[in-house]
């Protein structure tokens, strides 16, 4: 086997064709969009190179075939936060169900980032946002993946795992019907909440799409930043992020609550596009654009699926987060009946008060994804991510 750095077309496009054969027997893979997966090593785009750096590297068997890829990576301003020592990550993985092959290319990654001062990786990551390319598949290989989410073979999972890498978390996937009820607890706290006028709930009007980075913003550094090792949402980040999902937003699912006007909670849902893209074969060329409007306007959007879900600290326990789903349920059951099905992407199994928000919902858990950690020095001992009571 022979290993090689990306730094050739050929290389990229054997990155890219890859995993196009490996998947020739999986019908619920949907093939990324090439796009998606060159922005994340494209320093032009990501400005996670501005405090980092990535490498990806193609495996190759003696006949000169492509046989794996994977991708390591580093941001010196997260590798130590909330971590006992610096740890880089892994990402892109693809391999053919070979063992060697897939050690040889964990080796590969373990050894360059040795060199940039890592003691740990973890792995399958991405580097940057959280919100896309995060977690091993290890439940629900008979869904179709939404959007920017990993879906794998299961063998990857012995891969890992006999490498030595242990579960860091799970990320659970909830989904239910739009249609139906909530739970009766979530209408209790809706109810409490609207006793209180100086609380209101809000879909943010496509003419005031300027200012939605900022209260992204707000609100995500008050509810989630301060969770151990995840990173502030720069004001940068916020506007690349709306940049990014204003082609397939839909204003009447980006909800807000507000305490005085003042931004304190989100539900930020959109249209689950891989149901579209699965007919673009991972080209959004001039013909991928126009199979892209084609479909959407002749098939019915059936998914939404949530991308961001928080309350502020100063807002917990006051039934805020019954009241925004509670408004989010009667506007898309009633009002706005356009999708059939909701998921809710990323749920931590260390975020008790989320899985009980899903579980309130009445949702059931529909995929699980793992987020692996490799020490480097296998003596220390190992601490998965703490849960968050």
């Amino acid at each position: 086997m022979t290993i090689k750095e990306v730094n050739t077309a050929q290389t990229e496009q054997d990155f890219l064709r890859l995993p196009v054969g490996l998947y020739e027997k999986f019908p619920h893979w949907i093939r990324p969009l090439d796009q998606d997966i060159t922005w994340v090593s494209d320093p032009e785009r990501n400005k996670s190179f501005r405090t980092g750096a990535c490498i990806r590297w193609v495996l190759y068997d003696r006949q000169g075939a492509a046989i794996g890829r994977l991708a390591a990576f580093f941001d010196k301003k997260n590798a130590r936060k909330g971590n006992d020592q610096p740890t880089g990550g892994i990402g892109l993985f693809e391999c053919i169900n070979d063992r060697d092959a897939a050690f040889c290319l964990f080796d590969q990654a373990r050894q360059w980032l040795q060199t940039q001062g890592m003691e740990a990786m973890d792995g399958p990551i991405n580097f940057g946002n959280r919100d896309r390319w995060w977690g091993l598949l290890v439940e629900g290989f008979d869904q179709a993946p939404n959007y920017q989410c990993n879906y794998n073979p299961p063998y990857y999972r012995d891969f890992f795992e006999a490498y030595g890498f242990q579960p860091y978390f799970y990320q659970l996937t909830y989904g239910r019907k739009i249609a139906g009820p909530l739970d009766e607890r979530m209408y209790r706290k809706a109810k409490l909440v609207a006793s209180d006028p100086d609380y209101r709930f809000d879909y943010v009007r496509k003419k005031n799409w300027d200012i939605l980075a900022d209260k992204i913003r707000t609100v995500y550094n008050q509810a989630w930043a301060n969770r151990g090792e995840i990173p502030e949402l720069t004001d940068l980040q916020a506007k690349l992020l709306v940049k990014q999902m204003k082609p397939i937003l839909d204003e009447k699912l980006i909800w807000f609550g507000y305490y005085r006007d003042e931004p304190i909670a989100f539900l930020l849902a959109l249209p689950e596009v891989n149901q579209i893209f699965r007919f673009v074969n991972g080209r959004l060329d001039l013909l991928g654009k126009l199979k892209f409007l084609w479909y959407s306007q002749s098939l019915r959007h059936r998914k939404a699926f949530g991308v961001l879900f928080g309350v502020v600290p100063a807002h917990h326990g006051k039934g805020v987060d019954g009241a925004i789903i509670e408004a989010f349920r009667e506007f898309v059951q009633v009002r706005y009946t356009k999708y059939e099905d909701f998921e809710l992407n990323w749920i931590g199994d260390f975020n008790i008060k989320m899985i009980r928000v899903c579980e309130q919902i009445n949702a059931q858990i529909v995929k699980k994804h793992c987020t692996y950690r490799k020490l480097f020095d296998e003596t220390k001992p190992f601490r998965r991510f703490p849960i968050k009571h």
